[in-house]
C-alpha cells in the first residue's frame, strides 16, 4: 500500500518533529521543510498530495507561500496553520480527514450546502 505524501513545513525544529511524528503515526509519508523557500522548491519536483505550512515562517509569510503554491500546484490542498498547540490534534485530524475523503465527489455534500 502507498502512503500518502505530504509536505510538511514548520520552522521549530521542535514543533516539526511532533507534526512528523504525527503524521506518520496516522500513516503518512511526511517531506519537511523549515522554510518558505524551500517548501516551495519541494513542491516543485516531490509529489504531494497536501501541504501543512505554518503562518510565521522566518524568510516569507505562510499567505504568501500558500498563494504561491496555489499557482504551482492548485489542485494541492494547502491548510494553513499559526503555531502548534492544543488545538493541533484537531487540526491534523481535519487535514487528515480532508485528504482521505477529497475525492468524494462534490455530489456527496450537497447536504452540507444547506
Amino acid at each position: 500500500m502507498n502512503q500518502v505524501r505530504v509536505l510538511c513545513v514548520e520552522n521549530h525544529a521542535e514543533h516539526l518533529d511532533a507534526l512528523t511524528y504525527m503524521l506518520e503515526s496516522a500513516g503518512y509519508e511526511v517531506v519537511p521543510a523549515t522554510t518558505g523557500s524551500e517548501a516551495l522548491s519541494l513542491l516543485t519536483i516531490v509529489d504531494v498530495e497536501g501541504v501543512l505550512l505554518e503562518y510565521d515562517l522566518p524568510d516569507l509569510n505562510g499567505a504568501i507561500v500558500r498563494d504561491k503554491m496555489k499557482h504551482i500546484k492548485p489542485e494541492i490542498p494547502v491548510l494553513l496553520f499559526s503555531g502548534v498547540g492544543s488545538q493541533t490534534p484537531f487540526l491534523l485530524r481535519f487535514f487528515d480527514s480532508y485528504l482521505r475523503n477529497s475525492k468524494t465527489p462534490e455530489w456527496a455534500f450537497h447536504d452540507l450546502d444547506a
